[in-house]
């Protein structure tokens, strides 16, 4: 009966619609990384030290974060008494838009110093948008989901980081292969952002036909919503929301470590080109893929949360390994320990998203699962590239992989208070 519900045409509609939003997220936040990584530093932050500007460019990263947690007081308010369906459209647009805008932004020597503050404006509409798109889409997943299928279900919006992965990362090694590094500088850049607006309308397009979860219908029957759900999330759900605060820092760091830190130093310090690197990105980000699926059928045959603490100790174990393998300056090596840490980062990344909605209660659910993702987002991803780069330029990579194995470590001490069941 349960495999039945699993093939619905309903079941598949809101599977699909839960991965296109995260997907279209994380293209949408993997171009911009790679962007920054590669060329915004000339572009739009122009200094007579290359190493200043490509610190400006991945600092630029941050402001997303910043505006990540705005975001989702602003839609899990609203996601909480209006609906998930509608604020999912919203928050997919204003992300989508502010992407796509990207695209025709003048540079530093059009404009001056406008260029960047425009970037920076609207590297914050993608992070405000972005606030209530992973809370909503997992809560879309693990609201249909049937009896035994919540990380199943739930690892639906975490498989969309690895599918925008691929497409922003297959894009920009096309355009590399396709341009020269003038013609990439000059407009080739601007071709992923422009792309964007066709994964938003494909998002749009199966979201609108997407009815309201089950649990929301119900806790309206029950109770009123919420005048101010942060309120009564704060008041009632503390320790649930540190918790999983907590929780989400370890895979935001491995991400922005592998993605966009590693895509920096392997061009520059290891002397890498674009094309080769991002071929053995590519590959490596297949890893994580089979991470997230392997943990969310463990999380679902176990237990979520024992499932995210094992995959907490392997990140330090891999974090250890980072300056002997990924500073090896042997190829083989360095996509060994890509492979190695985004497949780790499925067992702390893919039980997120059946496990960190089920701590809060249908009423303040989206609130407190945007909350906990986002602000975890801050502290995990925020600054990290930024960070990573400025100690390895002064100490190497072994500061590197302490800090990541440092993220893991708070995760774990997060995951460690939160044994009690998960909400219905």
């Amino acid at each position: 009966m349960t495999g039945m519900l699993v093939n619905t045409p309903s079941a598949r509609r809101v599977l699909g619609a839960s991965l296109i939003g995260t997907a279209v997220e994380f293209y949408d936040f993997y171009i911009y990384a790679t962007a920054a990584a590669l060329v915004f530093g000339p572009l739009f932050f122009p200094a007579s030290d290359p190493g200043i500007q490509q610190l400006l460019s991945l600092a630029s990263l941050a402001v997303a974060f910043v505006a990540r947690p705005v975001g989702a007081v602003a839609f899990g308010h609203f996601g909480d008494r209006v609906g998930r369906k509608s604020t999912l459209v919203a928050s997919l647009l204003i992300m989508g838009g502010s992407t796509t805008a990207i695209a025709f932004l003048p540079t530093y020597q059009m404009i001056g110093w406008v260029a960047p503050a425009l970037l920076c404006l609207l590297r914050f509409g993608q992070g405000f948008g972005l606030g209530g798109e992973w809370g909503g889409a997992a809560l879309l997943a693990v609201e249909n989901a049937p009896p035994g299928w919540r990380a199943r279900f739930g690892m639906a919006p975490q498989l969309g980081a690895p599918v925008g992965f691929i497409a922003a990362n297959g894009l920009f090694l096309l355009l590399g292969l396709t341009l020269t590094p003038e013609q990439f500088k000059d407009w080739g850049w601007r071709i992923p952002f422009i792309a964007s607006a066709a994964l938003v309308a494909l998002g749009l397009w199966i979201r609108l036909k997407l009815t309201e979860t089950p649990a929301f219908a119900a806790s309206l029957k029950e109770a009123p919503p919420p005048r101010v759900p942060i309120a009564e999330l704060f008041r009632n759900h503390a320790v649930e929301t540190i918790g999983g605060t907590l929780a989400a820092v370890a895979c935001f760091a491995i991400f922005y470590l592998t993605t966009a830190f590693a895509l920096g130093y392997g061009t520059t310090t290891l002397g890498y080109s674009r094309e080769t690197f991002l071929g053995v990105q590519l590959v490596a980000i297949l890893f994580m893929a089979g991470g997230i699926v392997a943990a969310a059928w463990l999380a679902d045959l176990y237990d979520a949360r024992r499932v995210l603490m094992g995959g907490c100790v392997a990140t330090v174990a891999t974090g250890l390994l980072m300056a002997p393998l990924f500073g090896s300056g042997n190829l083989w090596l360095v996509g060994a320990f890509l492979a190695l840490a985004l497949w780790v980062m499925g067992f702390v990344y893919g039980p997120l998203g059946g496990w960190l909605p089920g701590l809060f209660p249908a009423r303040v659910r989206y609130t407190g699962a945007s909350m906990a993702f986002n602000v975890g987002g801050i502290i995990g991803g925020g600054l990290t590239p930024a960070l990573a780069q400025g100690l390895s330029e002064r100490h190497g990579l072994v500061p590197v992989g302490l800090y990541l194995a440092a993220a893991a470590l708070v995760s774990l001490i997060g995951l460690i208070p939160l044994r009690r069941a998960a909400a219905d």
